[in-house]
């Protein structure tokens, strides 16, 4: 086992391990660490804990020191310098008419390396372009083609909810999200329903996923049980019902309840028992 404490470099960023050593850092403070960027500056956002060796992805480096006032002082500076070197890239590349759409900027805390994030439709050659910029900035430049999803993530969006987007204030991975999850949850699949400002799947969607998967086996668990197949109504199918035939407008499967639009335009309440589907009925 080995003692680790998690620190982040962005709100809703991926957590990484350092080894404390003697620092004597806890949950909250800042520290200064050593990355493959270079140093850095980020929130410990865990207690030292330890965890198997196993699950280290890369040797554990150790924690230089806690972060001073004077730390967040100098990233605040930074912050102003992104500002600046935003403008001056979005200039130089109008000069070079890159189609190429500039989403952020971030200095490394020692500013050893500036990072340009951009996207595009395609592939970029950007090699004039890193030597205008570090012509000017005279320091290492790297420029970073970004998804979609990374582009409303570092945005900060505001999501069809009406709050800021998952990704943006909790999410520290994209985990894959599939139509499938949509239809598992009976959930209109018009793209504009449940597509998130970035154009891809909603992350939301994949929440509620495993338990109604959960809730699907265990249905059919006990169908196979009893030897019987198990009705399981979906959205659009026409039903009969104890006062006559009607198209189901609404699936609740964790109730086994549904909502049915009867024909003369009023809409009922049924547990699914109390319904059979038109097709199953003898004529």
């Amino acid at each position: 086992m080995t003692q680790v404490v998690g620190v982040r470099f962005k709100k809703a960023g991926k957590v990484y391990y350092f080894a404390p050593g003697t620092t004597g850092v806890v949950k909250n403070d800042h520290a200064i660490v050593e990355t493959a960027r270079g140093i850095e500056y980020g929130e410990v956002v865990t207690d030292v804990k330890e965890i198997e060796e196993s699950d280290l992805v890369a040797p554990l480096k150790p924690i230089i020191r806690k972060g001073t006032q004077e730390d967040a002082l100098k990233v605040e500076e930074n912050h102003t310098r992104e500002k600046e070197a935003f403008l001056i890239c979005q200039k130089k590349i109008a000069a070079r008419g890159l189609e190429m759409h500039l989403v952020d900027v971030e200095y490394t805390f020692d500013v050893g390396k500036i990072i340009f994030y951009f996207t595009a439709e395609g592939r970029i050659d950007f090699r004039e372009l890193v030597k205008d910029l570090a012509a000017i900035f005279r320091t290492r430049i790297e420029l970073r083609q970004i998804g979609v999803r990374d582009e409303a993530k570092l945005l900060n969006c505001i999501g069809c909810c009406g709050r800021l987007c998952c990704c943006s204030s909790f999410l520290g991975d994209f985990e894959p999200v599939s139509i499938r999850m949509a239809k598992d949850q009976n959930l209109s699949l018009n793209p504009t329903k449940i597509s998130g400002i970035c154009g891809r799947l909603l992350c939301c969607l994949k929440y509620e996923n495993d338990q109604y998967v959960a809730d699907k086996k265990k249905l059919k668990k006990a169908a196979k049980a009893e030897h019987e197949s198990i009705f399981i109504p979906k959205q659009g199918m026409i039903v009969v019902t104890p006062t006559g035939e009607g198209k189901v407008v609404g699936v609740n499967r964790r109730e086994q309840t549904l909502s049915v639009e009867l024909s003369q335009g009023n809409v009922i309440s049924l547990n699914w028992d109390e319904v059979v589907e038109k097709s199953n009925v003898e004529v």
